[in-house]
């Protein structure tokens, strides 16, 4: 293998540099200097994704088509190196306060970039061992992030229901595959797409693959256990949950669907367009009533993963790109909030929607984030969430799919509804004891003005959407 093949691992490698230098850096320090290897582990990771940019990996796969690159996977890849990136920066002052003293900062990065590299693999996989694989290394290190407020019940709670619900959905994701295999003798999904034919083996092996993965997405009636796991998580786990893990399963079961099941797509459509409709009307009815933050924004995510369907649902070209560019918009439009979320808790401990009321006369730049992501989550035009949500409905009714985009439009007139409610506490509403007001730190007014200049520039302008579609063609055609 040359330097050219495997640098189309490029982006897998950096993270594993950057783990063990970590890892180093965490043996060699001494307990004092701990903020100081924080600072250049952020710098670092910023470093990583910068390159990400700078250097793109030429198109091919290598170890036989395991694994495999393109224009798009390197765009996604990029997308939640930044994201992660958000998410890094704004926990480094709830790292250097709470995890420094008790001597865990370097195993939480050691984490988080283990679930990213498997990430990565997975969006890369070109058959199912690697994905497999890939699954797994992407989901137990965040087991751990769940539960790593060890002296917090809920904490605790959070991390045993998550991997218990990624055991059960690992089971049924290796079921379906082990049916597939069964009935192709392939594991490539190049391979496989050309084997598959219709029966009952190969349709129930679908069914359990969409399950196990639909856990991963949270896709109703997959998403029980997603409010419970993001109230009990840190909540930088938990905005990791909701849009970088998220993010990847919804790209790798596009992917899949449209390449290795595109000869089942009179099966698999009609059960998306049920579990669309079913997961926007849960996620946006349960939203309605939540008052802690992180519970809110749970369902939240849930409702929002049933918008992304709609793309799916085109199983074309203009399908993949409103995924991707919705994807991409609401990675910084959650983050966004869930930044927020946790400055406010970091300082004050407090997650209620009650106690944002009269957070404008205290906080205004908080409560103008706030605002901005909000109105992105709710489509609320000129914000980036419009124009996502206007492809997404676009590309479902370029197929004719109006009745399912008559329903996402009365969903997203609830959702509407719900982020107001916000956005009134903070405003319109005055409190007695109302939240005070404070400073952040330079790391989280980074990740702040990082997430809110992403919302403007890809609402305002941005010709993000004609790249996706350009590449796209080059992949899906």
């Amino acid at each position: 293998m040359n330097l050219e093949m495997f640098l189309k691992m490029q982006n897998e490698l950096l993270l594993v540099g950057l783990l063990l230098a970590v890892l180093i850096g965490e043996i060699i320090t001494s307990q004092k200097s701990k903020v100081k290897l924080i600072n250049v582990t952020i710098i670092g990771f910023a470093l990583v994704t910068l390159i990400g940019f700078i250097y793109q990996p030429t198109q091919g796969s290598i170890f036989g088509g395991m694994f495999r690159t393109n224009a798009l996977i390197q765009l996604l890849k990029n997308g939640l190196n930044v994201g992660v990136l958000i998410i890094l920066m704004q926990s480094a002052g709830w790292l250097k306060e709470s995890l420094v003293p008790q001597k865990k900062s370097a195993e939480f990065f050691m984490l988080m970039f283990s679930s990213v590299i498997g990430l990565n693999f997975m969006i890369s996989s070109g058959d199912f061992l690697m994905f497999y694989v890939a699954l797994e290394l992407s989901t137990l290190p965040v087991a751990a992030l769940a539960s790593y407020n060890a002296y917090k019940r809920q904490s605790a709670e959070a991390g045993i229901k998550l991997i218990l619900s990624a055991t059960l959905a690992s089971g049924l994701a290796l079921f379906g595959i082990s049916f597939l295999y069964g009935a192709t003798g392939a594991l490539y999904f190049d391979d496989m797409a050309n084997l598959l034919q219709m029966s009952n083996l190969t349709i129930l092996g679908l069914v359990f693959f969409f399950a196990g993965l639909s856990f991963k997405v949270s896709l109703v009636p997959f998403h029980f256990w997603t409010a419970d796991v993001y109230e009990g998580s840190p909540i930088n786990v938990t905005s990791y949950l909701s849009v970088i893990s998220k993010g990847a399963a919804v790209f790798i079961m596009m992917f899949i669907l449209f390449n290795v099941f595109k000869a089942f797509t009179s099966i698999w459509q009609p059960m998306l367009y049920g579990v669309a409709i079913a997961t926007m009307f849960v996620g946006n009815l349960f939203a309605l009533r939540q008052q802690n933050l992180k519970r809110f924004l749970a369902f939240s995510s849930v409702a929002q993963a049933g918008f992304m369907l709609l793309g799916i649902l085109n199983g074309g070209v203009l399908g993949a790109t409103s995924v991707v560019y919705f994807v991409l918009v609401y990675m910084f439009s959650n983050l966004g909030a869930f930044g927020v979320v946790q400055a406010i808790s970091h300082k004050t401990g407090k997650e209620n929607m009650k106690d944002y009321e009269g957070l404008y006369r205290t906080n205004p730049l908080l409560s103008l984030i706030m605002m901005l992501g909000l109105f992105s989550l709710a489509g609320i035009p000129p914000v980036a969430g419009f124009f996502g949500k206007f492809f997404l409905f676009t590309a479902a009714a370029g197929k004719g799919y109006y009745i399912l985009v008559f329903i996402a439009v009365v969903n997203a007139t609830i959702s509407l509804y719900y982020y107001l409610k916000v956005i009134r506490a903070m405003f319109l509403r005055v409190s007695d004891n109302p939240i005070p007001y404070f400073k952040n730190d330079i790391f989280m007014k980074l990740g702040l003005a990082s997430a809110a200049a992403g919302i403007l520039v890809l609402g305002l302008y941005s010709p993000l959407f004609e790249y996706v579609q350009s590449i796209s063609n080059l992949i899906f055609n």
